[in-house]
């Protein structure tokens, strides 16, 4: 079935038909649809376009379908063009004549408008949530690990800071997240449901009525953009893409750290797979497959981006591309998500590893240049002394804190007994940034 094809002479081809259709794809969107119709045909009842009694059947005709859908006694294929023909297709075989006056009032272009608005709503809270799971179980791993190693900048180590404070890190990045998406929710929260094709209808409908009952904070604002506005997918895919990128970075660490070079975690059995010809290998394939699929998520935000970038007003057929790139966009990170979750829950931590790490890091020079200028040197030149005493370790592969005070006196007269306890790394983070490092 069709919702159009009266003016047409000829049919069209298969080849056109197949090329058209979306059904394959946006069958996902038959709840949405449904309840969005729901509303339209309560509302159409209200103004009196409809009779009680043409409402009544037509939403016992629609409730039907959505019940036999989700207990898989209808499924969704068939010819029809896409989820919308096929629910209407679905309720005139059950009801009748009466079933075609649904469409009455409404167009597709704000149809398929307020079922993609409702669908990346709820998905879009969805996604928070397992934002909400990742980071209770980024703060549980955070709270449990508050052990020293060596913080990095330019992957090489710098300072001492702890596992805890590391890991928080990514608790502010996904904390972000969250916010975001529940902008992006705000945002797009309002109704395109009564601006039929693009300039609204001529029957005395009631927008307000169908924005609320579809949980939406009002009607847009106008007709032209409620039918073309896909900001919000983009925005969405924008956030998906930053989350990824927080998700990407963190994997790279654990694969870093899970590498027998740093040996700092060690990644569970059940995130990780071995290869088919070396039996010592563990391979860390989970954090590799969210690092791969980044890119992935980067191309979703990219295709809608140029999709929309030389549409003029007000819908084109362009926009149907819009959804396959946001459905896979969506899938891959609540995925990677529940992944990451899992991972992390399972993660275990080497604590003395990372201890030994810091040691041979020379990760308390910046604390001896400092413990120089609390003794009067400018801290020019105390940088220059320090840099001299870790060529000196270097070369005796010893740490600053092992040399005894008369090797440290050859470098500087200011250097007394209470250097050892200055630069200590737990006397570091107790005195300089432990308060910080929450």
């Amino acid at each position: 079935m069709k919702l159009w094809g009266g003016r047409f002479k000829k049919g069209e081809s298969k080849l056109m038909e197949d090329f058209n259709s979306s059904l394959s794809f946006d069958r996902r969107l038959y709840n949405q649809d449904i309840n969005g119709s729901l509303a339209h045909v309560k509302m159409l009842a209200k103004c009196g376009i409809l009779t009680e009694n043409e409402k009544d059947k037509i939403i016992e005709g629609l409730n039907s379908i959505l019940s036999d859908i989700e207990e898989g006694k209808l499924l969704i294929d068939g010819d029809a063009e896409d989820i919308h023909s096929f629910v209407e297709m679905n309720l005139i075989q059950r009801i009748g004549d009466t079933g075609k006056k649904l469409h009455t009032a409404r167009s597709r272009n704000d149809q398929v408008a307020v079922d993609m608005r409702l669908y990346t709503k709820a998905k879009a809270k969805e996604v928070s949530s397992y934002i909400d799971e990742l980071l209770a179980v980024i703060k549980k791993l955070a709270d449990e690990n508050n052990v020293i190693m060596p913080g990095y900048t330019h992957l090489q180590r710098a300072q001492v800071v702890t596992f805890k404070h590391h890991m928080m890190a990514y608790y502010s990045m996904f904390s972000r997240d969250k916010k975001r998406v529940l902008n992006a929710i705000e945002i797009m929260n309002e109704s395109p449901l009564g601006c039929c094709a693009l300039a609204g209808t001529t029957y005395n409908t009631d927008r307000d009525f169908t924005a609320k009952e579809l949980g939406f904070n009002k009607p847009v604002d106008n007709f032209l953009d409620g039918v073309s506005d896909r900001d919000y997918i983009i925005e969405l895919n924008s956030c998906f893409a930053i989350i990824m990128m927080h998700l990407s970075r963190l994997s790279e660490e654990l694969i870093l750290w899970s590498s027998k070079e740093f040996d700092f975690v060690l990644i569970d059995d059940e995130f990780s797979t071995g290869s088919s010809i070396m039996p010592q290998k563990k391979n860390p394939d989970a954090a590799e497959l969210i690092r791969g699929k980044t890119g992935r998520v980067y191309g979703s935000l990219m295709s809608i981006l140029s999709t929309m970038k030389g549409i003029p007003l007000a819908y084109n057929k362009d926009m149907q591309e819009d959804k396959e790139q946001f459905f896979d966009a969506l899938d891959t990170v609540m995925s990677c998500l529940k992944i990451m979750s899992g991972m992390l829950s399972t993660l275990t931590i080497k604590e003395q590893n990372m201890f030994r790490a810091v040691k041979r890091g020379f990760l308390n020079a910046t604390e001896v240049a400092d413990y120089l200028v609390g003794k009067g040197m400018p801290f020019r030149d105390a940088h220059g002394v320090v840099g001299s005493i870790v060529l000196y370790c270097e070369e005796k592969n010893s740490a600053i804190e092992d040399l005894n005070i008369e090797e440290l006196k050859k470098f500087s007269e200011l250097f007394d007994q209470d250097v050892y306890d200055f630069i200590d790394y737990e006397s570091t983070l107790n005195r300089g940034i432990k308060k910080n490092l929450k």
